[in-house]
């Protein structure tokens, strides 16, 4: 059985780790590279380091962070934020990232998803998307959730994996930053609706929260920020809690 995935992201501005309540109110978390080897040794299956202002200001992913991030971890990670090419992906992964994440980039030029899983592998390729629950009905935003779109949820993600896209990171803009629960209905019937695993994002509270996103969410990977920046939660409870409640991990 594949084992589930626990993942700290680290959203970045100007240089620094960053965490806010419903994609705003942002508070300083510390420095991305020190956090970054911290997890690592700390037992974190992969890291997910996002510009959250590269989109918004029109920015590229820093590539000086990601170089030092890979000298100094020996986890998989994956890089997001103001990617909208194959030469920007290029530059990242040969700087030494696993994986990257597209958002806005793809929504507005979808077959950017098709170019990159092409070139570079599925395996390589995550399509973030943040959604709202508006009225009943999900809905993507874009440029760190500051855009609404008409695009549904569902649709999308069965659009995403169709062009190529070998992971879907899902984050509940209703619950991000919370610490109420991951939007476990939304993530069951992506779990259902794709072949793709699903990242669960938005949410985590308690050691509770993350064993629902896998029971009842059927996420593939649980992925979470304040909690670990500010040491609410450590991993390596985490894991032994999942492991007690016959969650498969990696300890």
């Amino acid at each position: 059985m594949l084992t589930k995935r626990i993942i700290p992201c680290l959203d970045i501005k100007n240089g620094r780790t960053v965490k806010g309540v419903n994609f705003i109110d942002l508070r300083d978390a510390g420095d991305p590279v020190e956090l970054a080897k911290q997890y690592a040794k700390l037992g974190a299956d992969e890291l997910v380091f996002l510009d959250i202002s590269a989109t918004l200001e029109g920015r590229k992913t820093m590539i000086e962070m990601v170089l030092k991030v890979a000298e100094q971890v020996n986890i998989p990670f994956t890089v997001g934020g103001g990617i909208s090419s194959i030469s920007d992906v290029a530059i990242l992964l040969k700087s030494g990232a696993d994986k990257v994440s597209v958002n806005s980039s793809a929504v507005k030029r979808p077959i950017l998803i098709n170019e990159l899983s092409q070139k570079f592998g599925s395996q390589c390729v995550v399509v973030a998307i943040d959604a709202k629950k508006v009225h009943g009905d999900w809905f993507v935003h874009l440029a760190g959730g500051t855009i609404p779109t008409k695009v549904r949820l569902f649709d999308w993600a069965k659009e995403v994996e169709e062009r190529g896209a070998g992971e879907i990171l899902f984050t509940s803009m209703n619950n991000d930053g919370t610490k109420a629960g991951f939007a476990n209905k939304a993530l069951a019937r992506l779990s259902k609706l794709v072949n793709i695993p699903i990242i669960a994002s938005g949410g985590a509270g308690t050691l509770e929260h993350f064993a629902d996103a896998f029971n009842i969410g059927k996420a593939d990977a649980a992925l979470a920020a304040s909690v670990f920046h500010f040491k609410e939660i450590e991993i390596a409870n985490l894991k032994y809690y999942l492991k007690e409640n016959d969650i498969p991990v990696r300890l």
